[in-house]
């Protein structure tokens, strides 16, 4: 698999041609789409941290209260700090995140979709993959949740679809 598949959503021509797929979500026309990753969360820190350090400045060149260290470097160092800790760095991007999925269930798994989820205080990105059987109209369906750093495989849910 190449890098351009597993770092983009791809829909076949002839998929999107037959399903009448709207031009601003063919992949085709306006070009291959990725979730950013995480890890730019720590640039936002570093302009905290340096926004903490100017104030830190300021408040050391004029005669301001001390309660202004506590508030406005330590506010804004508290925040630098959480936005560097939780810049996760993703491991498992969305392609990677459907094979796993479609591994990780009891049938063949025909459509897919992946989307990007946080767990806990630290951000954790999981991706919460929507799977449907192969099967025409699809008789399962499942939820299975994938962490983005590591690959494992959190949780799924599997129940089969009612007929209409």
């Amino acid at each position: 698999m190449s890098e351009r598949d597993w770092r983009s959503i791809q829909i076949p021509e002839e998929v999107a041609a037959a399903a009448a797929v709207p031009d601003d979500l063919d992949s085709d026309v306006v070009g291959p789409y990725s979730i950013p990753d995480t890890a730019r969360r720590r640039r936002a820190g570093a302009v905290y941290f340096a926004a903490a350090a100017i104030a830190a400045l300021l408040i050391a060149l004029t005669d301001l209260p001390e309660l202004m260290w506590a508030t406005a470097v330590g506010a804004l160092g508290v925040i630098g700090l959480y936005h560097v800790i939780a810049g996760w760095r993703l491991s498992i991007r969305e392609g990677r995140a459907l094979e796993i999925a479609n591994r990780a269930t009891t049938f063949p798994v025909g459509h897919a979709s992946a989307a990007l989820g946080f767990v806990g205080w630290r951000s954790r990105p999981v991706w919460n993959v929507l799977v449907f059987s192969a099967d025409d109209p699809p008789s399962e369906r499942g939820l299975v949740e994938v962490d983005a750093i590591d690959g494992t495989v959190r949780g799924s849910y599997v129940e089969t679809v009612a007929a209409p």
